[in-house]
């Protein structure tokens, strides 16, 4: 099949299928005489998995450790799992990071009066490059 179609079955856009190829993702094409790609079945797996995972928001380079275990029949599970663990940790890094942008924005929210009048303690805090942006306060 042709880019395209590997495409449409993959979900994954032809572009990035070319990315893929560029940085060893996926394995380069066949080629036809006349220069098109030919990709197969499994190809179309591969870059399914791959979407997937991206999904989920592995990095690229957890996405080819994970193909490789995936490859591999003699592999320990303990190995995916350990790559699963560490994309938990991000995430929930990242939630914490969220959640105290959330805690600053609403502190602020709260002490900002939301009326006519020009002061605003939002834009002061935004102002103000000796507060982080989530210490949670204005002074």
């Amino acid at each position: 099949m042709n880019i395209s179609q590997a495409a449409k079955k993959s979900g994954v856009p032809a572009k990035t299928i070319r990315y893929y190829e560029s940085i060893d993702l996926i394995p380069e094409a066949g080629r036809t005489a006349s220069g098109y790609r030919v990709y197969t079945d499994k190809d179309v797996e591969r870059l399914r998995f791959i979407q997937h995972a991206r999904g989920l928001g592995f990095s690229v380079k957890d996405v080819g450790d994970l193909l490789a275990l995936w490859q591999d029949r003699s592999r320990a599970s303990a190995d995916v799992k350990a790559v699963a663990a560490k994309r938990v940790e991000e995430i929930d890094r990242k939630i914490a990071e969220l959640q105290s942008m959330r805690d600053t924005l609403n502190h602020l929210m709260d002490r900002c009066h939301g009326d006519d009048r020009p002061d605003c303690p939002i834009l002061e805090s935004l102002a103000d490059a000796d507060v982080p942006a989530a210490a949670g306060g204005c002074h």
